[in-house]
C-alpha cells in the first residue's frame, strides 16, 4: 500500500494554498492524498476538513483522498503523522499565529521534528504552480547533502523540469591577506574545492536519474544569500537537515532557518538519512 503525502489544515488562507500544492504533487508521484486537522479536545469542530477535501478534489479529481480530525496538539499529531508518509505538506502560517509573523509556529516545530521531509508551502502563486521549471537544492561541504539532492533529483524528474545544485561557499574573513595567505593555503590544502563539493554530491544520484538536466552554481557567498537569490526563479528550494546527536529532531541551523522564513517559493526540509 502506497504511503500517502500528508498535508496539514486549519481553514487558513495558507494552509488551502498547501492543499492546492499538496494535489498537483500527489498528481505528479502517484501517491494519496491524506488530510489532516488537528484541534484540542475542547476546540469546537468546524467543517475545515469538508471544505479542504473539496477543494483537493477540484484540484486533482483523479487522486486517492482520504482525510481526519486529531484532538491533539497539532504539531504531534503532524509529527507522528510524517512516521508514515511520503511528506508532509504544510502552510507558512495558520490562523493562530500572529500577523507579523513570517512563519507558523506549528510549521517550524514541524520542520525541526519531523522523521519524513516536511514541505512549507511559500511564495506567490507563480512559484506554487511550477511556472519557471527549475527546482533548486542547496548542496554543502560533508555528507549532509545526500538525501537532499535524490529528493530534489527526483522532483525535477517528475516535473521534468531542471535542477540548479548550489553550493555556497565563503573565505573567512582576513584570509586573503599577504601575511595570512601561506597558513590559509596550508590549512585548505587538504580539503575538497567548492566544485568538487558539489561534483561529489551529484555523482551518486545522477547515475540513478541519468537523464535529469543538472546546473551546478558554485557561488562565493553566505549560503542563505546564494539559496534566496536562486530560489527567486525556482518551483521549490530543496535543504537538508542533520539529525540531533542524541536528541529527538533534526539540527535545522541558522541557513535553514532563513530560508523557512524568507524563501519565495514552497521549501522542502529533508532528514538526513
Amino acid at each position: 500500500m502506497t504511503i500517502p503525502l500528508v498535508v496539514g489544515v486549519d481553514g487558513s488562507e495558507a494552509s488551502l494554498e498547501a492543499v492546492d500544492w499538496a494535489a498537483d504533487e500527489a498528481v505528479r508521484h502517484g501517491v494519496p492524498l491524506h488530510l489532516l486537522h488537528a484541534a484540542p479536545r475542547d476546540h469546537e469542530v468546524s467543517d475545515v476538513i469538508g471544505h479542504a477535501s473539496e477543494r483537493a478534489v477540484k484540484r486533482a479529481p483523479t487522486v486517492r483522498l482520504s482525510s481526519e480530525v486529531l484532538h491533539d496538539d497539532a504539531a504531534s499529531a503532524l509529527v507522528d503523522k510524517g512516521r508514515n508518509a511520503f511528506a508532509l505538506v504544510l502552510g507558512s502560517r495558520g490562523l493562530g499565529d500572529l500577523a507579523g509573523m513570517l512563519l507558523g509556529s506549528v510549521s517550524l516545530a514541524v520542520a525541526a521534528r519531523a522523521d519524513c521531509p516536511v514541505v512549507v508551502v511559500r511564495g506567490a502563486a507563480e512559484h506554487r504552480d511550477a511556472r519557471f521549471g527549475s527546482v533548486v537544492v542547496g548542496v554543502e561541504e560533508g555528507e549532509g547533502s545526500g538525501t537532499a539532492v535524490q529528493f530534489a533529483l527526483r522532483e525535477a524528474q517528475v516535473r521534468r523540469c531542471r535542477l540548479v545544485a548550489v553550493h555556497a561557499w565563503s573565505t573567512p574573513l582576513g584570509a586573503l591577506t599577504p601575511a595570512q595567505a601561506p597558513s590559509w593555503y596550508a590549512l585548505e590544502a587538504h580539503r575538497r574545492s567548492p566544485t568538487q563539493v558539489l561534483d561529489d554530491a551529484l555523482r551518486t544520484p545522477e547515475e540513478r536519474y541519468h537523464d535529469a538536466q543538472v546546473r551546478r552554481r558554485v557561488i562565493e557567498a553566505p549560503a542563505r544569500q546564494a539559496l534566496l537569490e536562486a530560489a527567486s526563479e525556482a518551483d521549490l528550494l530543496v535543504v537538508g537537515a542533520r539529525r540531533r546527536q542524541g536528541h529527538l529532531g533534526l539540527q535545522l541551523g541558522l541557513t535553514n532557518h532563513a530560508l523557512l522564513h524568507h524563501a519565495p517559493c514552497p521549501i522542502a526540509v529533508v532528514p538526513r538519512i
